[in-house]
């Protein structure tokens, strides 16, 4: 049985995460991209030699963590790509996507609310956190770090589903707009499915990482058929994916059942 049962509105924009963060205003003065070799060395060692080493230990002791099919990715670490997944874990969500791309750096498209948590929040840009900009000045700089990035064939990383649903088993419906990025920069687009497992002794659920692309863009639709194009078909390919799922930690409702119990 669920342990605890959750109530929603809005698949699109309810948010349950449950950190009730008030966040930066990412403005202008923002710098979301840091050449300078003490900023490269902060960011090898927080994520090398700091956070990897804790996540490593925690996911796999606690949620006995996997990842099947990391190989798809190992043909293109020398080209940028485009990553999306599903947003089902506070934690674990800032941190598998550096594991799923063991061969290159990754740099996450977040919510301003990342960068402004206590602690971790600061670090959070050395761990290529890129929060979504607040004003015109800040949305400039925001397109030429992605511009740098995928100069640089790095991995750009996106949630489509925006908000977090901790231990969702499904996927929710998300929008086009995120899959603009593959179509302008002309990269291939990957996707990973976080479901999660029963345990035989355990009520904590074992995390399984499934990796699938790559998706090319069909260059024979016009751009706006070829962005909804691409993220069907890799909406479709985490719904099938969701299939896997054979625990439910957290049920949500529909607010209108609520009144049918």
């Amino acid at each position: 049985m669920p342990q605890k049962i959750i109530y929603y509105k809005d698949e699109l924009n309810d948010e349950f995460s449950g950190d009730n963060i008030v966040p930066k205003v990412i403005d202008g003065k923002w710098k979301y991209v840091h050449k300078s070799l003490w900023k490269k060395f902060t960011h090898v060692f927080w994520l090398r030699f700091v956070i990897a080493p804790i996540f490593f230990m925690h996911s796999k002791l606690k949620y006995h963590h996997k990842i099947i099919g990391k190989k798809k990715l190992k043909p293109y670490k020398k080209e940028a790509i485009f990553m999306y997944a599903n947003h089902t874990h506070n934690f674990c969500d800032t941190f598998i996507p550096a594991f799923v791309n063991g061969y290159k750096d990754v740099y996450l498209i977040c919510n301003p609310q990342n960068v402004s948590v206590p602690v971790l929040g600061p670090i959070c840009p050395s761990l290529g956190a890129l929060p979504l900009p607040g004003d015109l000045e800040a949305t400039k700089n925001f397109k030429k770090a992605i511009d740098y990035y995928v100069s640089k064939k790095k991995c750009i990383m996106i949630y489509p589903e925006a908000h977090i649903w901790p231990y969702y088993t499904k996927i929710r419906p998300f929008k086009d707009v995120s899959f603009r990025y593959p179509l302008e920069y002309d990269t291939k687009a990957f996707c990973f499915t976080n479901v999660y497992k029963k345990r035989r002794f355990s009520k904590t659920p074992k995390i399984v990482t499934y990796v699938d692309g790559p998706f090319l863009i069909n260059k024979d639709l016009d751009k706006k058929e070829a962005r909804k194009d691409l993220r069907d078909r890799i909406y479709n390919q985490m719904v099938l994916r969701s299939k896997e799922n054979n625990y439910e930690v957290i049920k949500y409702v529909k607010v209108e059942e609520k009144t049918n119990d």
